[in-house]
């Protein structure tokens, strides 16, 4: 019979052992085949259901997920809301009085866990309910990479320097890309996306009234609904793309070539610099922006995601299940291994 020391210390060696696979998980397409294999068609449906009645709520939610990788990765950490340990990201400028679909993702959030309770992470429902919104307005499709868990705090500071302003000169774009490891071309495909939804008047002001390389005639037209005047009309909205607001295509890219960007960050895409080839492209061949777009989309959900024992799976997207107060005084073993129980020296699992 072992004795009670190498018990103890094979079970030592079982927990490291663990903890290091844990800790390395990795992203997977077929994460919840097993634990949640009705997660896809139960986020599609309430997604169908949130554009039917409203088409620019597709942009939305799509919004939200490059609002949320872009600030310390993919951690769902946009959706919480303020805390008196932190100020979250809802009220940074790129968020403030514009990011919205939250209760979308709370519908969704209550219908998956209806199917697979606290399974499911939140950063993770980001990640599909992109895919299916702009699947959903004729976008391409892609087989979303999961298995992320949610962060348990946010920050303000963060979201106010991580997304670019749309006053972003190219250099700030690629800069900023570039640091999360993705491309110039990611970025124009990316940008892409400003083929649906649309934008508030304080965000293309400067343009329209001030910008040198702009359709004369596209600035009077955003003009009238948008004065010149700051405080007037600052929440009024224009159509990102003119043409297709709610439609995912290329005519994006082809606005750019009329120079009818409506953001100066998107215009910048296509004004003499190093991405001008890549928008060109795009123009005349929707279905090269379709395959870089989902390939950028997915590499854009690689940014340092947390998964294995970091994190959780919040129950409520909104807020972390265990205040950060008193998160950093859980044992990370018992955080990691919950399943885990220790009987008569014997290790077992009862839920695997």
């Amino acid at each position: 019979m072992a004795s009670s020391s190498s018990m103890t210390l094979g079970v030592s060696t079982l927990l490291v052992l663990l903890l290091l696979g844990t800790a390395n998980a990795q992203l997977s397409t077929n994460f919840y085949s097993s634990s949640c294999p009705k997660l896809l068609p139960t986020v599609k449906s309430v997604v169908q259901s949130a554009i039917s009645k409203e088409a620019r709520m597709g942009a939305s939610l799509l919004r939200l997920f490059f609002h949320d990788c872009f600030v310390n990765g993919c951690d769902g950490s946009i959706l919480l809301d303020d805390t008196s340990s932190f100020t979250g990201e809802k009220t940074a400028n790129s968020n403030r009085n514009s990011a919205r679909g939250f209760d979308v993702i709370d519908d969704i959030k209550s219908a998956v866990e209806k199917v697979c309770p606290g399974v499911v992470s939140c950063a993770d429902i980001l990640a599909i309910t992109a895919r299916d919104s702009v699947t959903i307005l004729g976008g391409p499709t892609w087989n979303v990479k999961l298995g992320r868990r949610d962060s348990k705090t946010a920050s303000l500071t963060a979201a106010n320097t991580g997304i670019p302003a749309p006053t972003s000169s190219l250099s700030q774009l690629i800069s900023r890309f570039s640091a999360l490891g993705l491309s110039s071309k990611d970025l124009v495909a990316l940008s892409g996306a400003h083929t649906i939804g649309q934008a508030r008047c304080t965000n293309f002001r400067a343009r329209i009234y001030n910008g040198t390389n702009i359709d004369s005639a596209f600035a009077k037209t955003r003009q009238s609904s948008c004065p010149a005047t700051s405080g007037s009309g600052d929440n009024n909205l224009a159509p990102l793309d003119l043409q297709t607001s709610t439609a995912f295509d290329n005519n994006y890219f082809k606005n750019l070539l009329q120079n009818k960007g409506l953001l100066h960050s998107d215009q910048k895409l296509l004004n003499g610099g190093s991405t001008d080839f890549t928008v060109r492209g795009y123009s005349t061949n929707p279905s090269s922006f379709s395959s870089d777009f989902s390939a950028a989309m997915i590499r854009m959900g690689d940014i340092t995601p947390l998964t294995g024992s970091n994190g959780e799976i919040r129950k409520n997207c909104r807020t972390s299940n265990v205040p950060p107060s008193e998160a950093q005084h859980q044992p990370l073993l018992f955080c990691a291994f919950d399943q885990m129980m220790l009987h008569n020296g014997t290790v077992f699992f009862p839920s695997l």
